[in-house]
């Protein structure tokens, strides 16, 4: 859905909630292929039984792009992304978990380098079915400020 909002219209502490999704063997096994990292904390299950979390763990990277990937439901044409920062994984996620994240818009200022945009940042926290976090970040944008070119 096309949600046109200008860097004025945005309010700090505002947020939204994604809807849920399931994590599968499969979404583990095609990320291994797609990005290369076979480790064994990933796809070895016997490796894994001696380890601390006694199964295997979904990988950092594929967490971050289907926790991302959920809050692309609402799309800004007057906005892009800049980056991503603070991520982390406090908690793992295994096959079976069912994610969500909520966006909560963390502070905005002035783009010190491009007159007419500012920064906002989306505070994204991902959590499993038992409120858990599995990813956290800081998504900043770059905002068309209002009567900008």
């Amino acid at each position: 859905m096309e949600v046109e909002q200008f860097f004025e219209d945005y309010e700090v502490g505002a947020s939204r909630r994604t809807l849920g999704r399931t994590i599968t063997e499969a979404d583990i096994v095609f990320h291994a292929g797609h990005s290369g990292d076979f480790f064994p904390h990933h796809m070895d299950a016997e490796f894994c039984r001696g380890q601390p979390f006694g199964q295997r763990i979904a990988h950092g990277t594929m967490t971050f792009a289907i926790g991302i990937g959920l809050t692309a439901t609402q799309i800004n044409p007057r906005a892009m992304t800049y980056g991503y920062e603070r991520l982390r994984f406090p908690n793992p996620v295994f096959a079976g978990d069912t994610i969500r994240t909520t966006v909560t818009i963390g502070r905005k200022v002035d783009d010190p380098k491009r007159p007419g945009f500012g920064q906002v940042v989306e505070i994204c926290e991902t959590v499993n079915q038992h409120g858990k976090t599995v990813m956290y970040c800081e998504h900043i944008l770059l905002v068309q400020e209002r009567g900008s070119p």
